[in-house]
């Protein structure tokens, strides 16, 4: 089955279809879902919309003519079809939707863009970066503020060079997106793995131990009764995150407590699209081609 056409149809069916002590805190990185509606295409494909278009998008198709709608999607697609032979893939279609799901870091990228890249020449150097992040204190970076910016300083660059591929100390789009979003990237893995133990391990000895990591979560001002998800989380940490039993987490462990192996949505929604040769889609699917005379060549 040429998927285009058919991924083009289905497009076109979805259109119309600072924290207090007792409060946790979040280390772990998660993938968001791609769409905060229930996913039951027995009664519409309004996840499917969200997930396709990316869910701020999807709104913006709500006041448009069915005329409209078919041009943008038909420009959409072939976007999707990024080798452009006509056919849209299952790994086209997870590659879009992750892009869709990711807008949100490419939006804030663009926004700090323009305030770092000071000689707008399209790239954004280290000092560029450090002139305007540390620039009122680079005369004094050990200030008496409570903040040691000689540090932070020093923690940045290193996570600027981990970004910067070809060791030019000037970042390119990608690089810089990298550098502000490591998480999503398997190069900068271990940086944000090294950052997070830099900051729970308080005692300096390479690991994260059951009363550092309870501390970094839970603040014990006042003396009050932990509440009950601080006794869930020591469990939590005995049973799941010390997987050798040492008492303490070391770097492998901490991975597979911050960047823990998802569920990948992306990938089961293009899968999803995939199998919509099912009799109950495909019949919406061609009554929504026929209300719109557009012609689906299965």
């Amino acid at each position: 089955v040429e998927l285009l056409p058919l991924l083009m149809c289905f497009a076109l069916c979805v259109v119309y279809a600072t924290s207090k002590p007792t409060e946790k805190k979040e280390r772990v990185f998660h993938d968001a879902p791609l769409s905060s509606k229930e996913h039951d295409d027995g009664t519409n494909f309004d996840y499917d919309h969200d997930a396709f278009l990316g869910e701020e998008e999807a709104k913006t198709f709500d006041d448009l003519t069915p005329e409209e709608s078919k041009n943008r999607l038909g420009k959409i697609v072939d976007k999707i079809d990024a080798d452009e032979d006509g056919f849209v893939t299952e790994a086209e279609l997870k590659a879009w939707i992750k892009k869709a799901q990711k807008k949100y870091i490419y939006d804030n990228v663009e926004r700090q863009w323009k305030d770092f890249d000071m000689n707008n020449d399209g790239m954004i150097s280290w000092d560029e970066y450090k002139n305007v992040t540390y620039g009122t204190y680079l005369d004094d970076l050990e200030s008496d503020d409570g903040y040691n910016y000689k540090q932070m300083m020093a923690r940045d660059e290193r996570r600027f060079k981990l970004a910067d591929g070809n060791g030019d100390h000037i970042a390119d789009k990608e690089e810089f997106t990298a550098f502000l979003h490591p998480e999503e990237y398997e190069h900068m893995k271990d940086i944000v793995v090294l950052e997070t133990m830099e900051d729970i391990d308080k005692n300096g000895d390479g690991f994260i131990g059951l009363d550092e990591y309870i501390g970094d979560m839970y603040n014990h001002e006042d003396e009050m009764d932990e509440p009950e998800w601080v006794a869930t989380e020591r469990e939590q940490f005995s049973e799941f995150r010390d997987k050798n039993k040492d008492g303490k987490m070391d770097k492998e462990e901490t991975m597979d407590w911050i960047l823990p192996a998802d569920y990948d949505h992306a990938e089961a929604e293009a899968k999803h699209v995939k199998r919509v040769q099912s009799n109950m889609l495909l019949n919406s699917l061609l009554l929504s081609a026929s209300l719109f005379e557009i012609h689906c060549q299965l």
